[in-house]
């Protein structure tokens, strides 16, 4: 791979999108409450009994600490993500939500460059700490 200024050039593989990432969790109870009575997630069981978010055409699979199915990342942690999420509607309304809710903004809004262009952003913390960008784009 080589780039260009700007675009990574390769020969074969082509990644097409995210399907889902993994969290480890201290408490799955708490982080399920907070994704779903806060962000509007859809909590999940699947497989042997274990818990996924849904949102999108994406999902959040959970890991409880201690607990991760093999293979697992080589150091699962509570409180090691940094996510940025897209939201529907307004970035304000999302703030008014987040505050009715009693969950603190840590920083924003402010703007910041997305994957496809300039986004506006609000971040707050999920119950295990970690960085929970919401984020809304903004017109070219």
């Amino acid at each position: 791979m080589s780039n260009d200024g700007g675009a990574w050039e390769t020969h074969g593989m082509r990644i097409d999108r995210l399907d889902h990432l993994v969290l480890t969790v201290a408490d799955l109870d708490a982080t399920i409450a907070f994704y779903r009575d806060v962000l509007g997630m859809e909590a999940q069981t699947f497989g042997d009994g274990r818990r996924a978010l849904r949102f999108g055409t994406s999902k959040i699979n959970l890991h409880e600490l201690g607990r991760s199915p093999r293979p697992h990342a080589a150091a699962p942690l509570p409180g090691s993500a940094d996510l940025c999420l897209i939201v529907e509607g307004p970035l304000d309304d999302v703030v008014s939500e987040l505050i009715d809710a009693g969950v603190p903004v840590e920083e924003g809004p402010v703007e910041r460059t997305g994957a496809t262009g300039p986004i506006r952003s609000v971040y707050v913390r999920d119950p295990d700490r970690n960085l929970i960008e919401l984020s809304e784009y903004l017109p070219r």
